[in-house]
């Protein structure tokens, strides 16, 4: 019994002695690194066969410009991307967009081009001996295609369709009355973007994120992309020399090569004024960066 006691006695010591004087070394858990993607949205496209009389609400503003801004608020929601709206495709073609795009410097990853493709509203009255029903609907359908820029080529395209209702009802004259309900529109569209947002959002974020070098200051390189971005101080980030460009007989395009991991980089300070401008300084932990900067590409893993 006497043995049992000091048994006990001795597991609690030897407890009450590693909780108070034994510090146990916790590793620590690395951050995910979760940079940001750059996008660019074009205005939306009317496409209905109504045309665009009954496009334009009283404030002057057409469907499109509803559709292409409840996209970009949806994309900002996700915390993914840097979103981009500068560019109007009423005005020139993808061709050009992406062109122009280049000369002004502008480094997205991907462009999306939409366009609502159907809308329409009706409104039905139900009247009975003593009560009456009125329900206003809105119908939209777009049509959003996904561009990567550094190609050209769409990559992904999607068709979704949205409804919204409101009904107000009467009984012997009392209750609620409602005129021309606009919010409507915005239900319906939103209901449609809903309905691509998911595959979108998928397809821009299963390619790795990638930047690259500008510039070589004495052994310490400039990169483009900053905080807005996700870069911070310590970030490791990895450069790749771009593969051989070859010709593909079967189809007559050129495929790019995977590249090579050449080097590894730590971000040592970031700064600039806005996504436009923002780069980073960083140093190399291992590897080696060849003269021709051009010929290298950096990414997150």
């Amino acid at each position: 019994m006497n043995l049992k006691i000091k048994l006990v006695s001795l597991i609690v010591y030897m407890i009450l002695v590693l909780s108070s004087g034994l510090v146990i070394p916790q590793m620590a858990i690395a951050e995910e690194v979760n940079l940001k993607r750059k996008v660019a949205i074009a205005r939306f496209t009317n496409e209905t066969k109504s045309g665009a009389s009954f496009l334009i609400n009283k404030g002057g503003d057409k469907i499109g410009k509803q559709a292409s801004d409840i996209l970009s608020a949806r994309l900002v929601e996700t915390k993914q991307f840097i979103v981009f709206e500068r560019i109007d495709s009423n005005q020139v073609t993808t061709e050009q967009m992406l062109t122009e795009m280049k000369k002004d410097g502008i480094g997205v990853d991907y462009l999306i081009i939409g366009s609502v493709s159907e809308f329409g509203r009706s409104t039905t009255a139900d009247s009975g001996i003593f009560s009456r029903k009125k329900k206003q609907t809105a119908f939209a359908k777009v049509n959003v295609r996904l561009i990567e820029v550094s190609t050209g080529r769409i990559i992904h395209a999607e068709e979704g369709a949205g409804e919204a209702s409101s009904e107000t009802k009467k009984t012997l004259g009392v209750g609620s009355s409602a005129g021309f309900d606009q919010s409507l529109t915005d239900k319906s569209i939103s209901a449609a973007i809903s309905q691509v947002i998911t595959n979108v959002v998928g397809n821009m974020t299963s390619k790795p994120w990638r930047s690259f070098i500008l510039s070589d200051e004495d052994g310490e390189y400039i990169i483009a992309g900053g905080n807005s971005q996700g870069l911070k101080e310590g970030t490791p980030l990895y450069v790749y020399k771009t593969g051989k460009t070859v010709k593909n007989p079967q189809t007559g395009a050129k495929v790019v090569l995977p590249g090579r991991k050449v080097a590894t980089i730590s971000v040592v300070q970031s700064f600039g004024e806005d996504e436009f401008n923002e780069v980073s300084i960083v140093d190399v932990i291992d590897g080696r960066i060849g003269s021709d900067l051009t010929k290298y590409y950096i990414q997150a893993k």
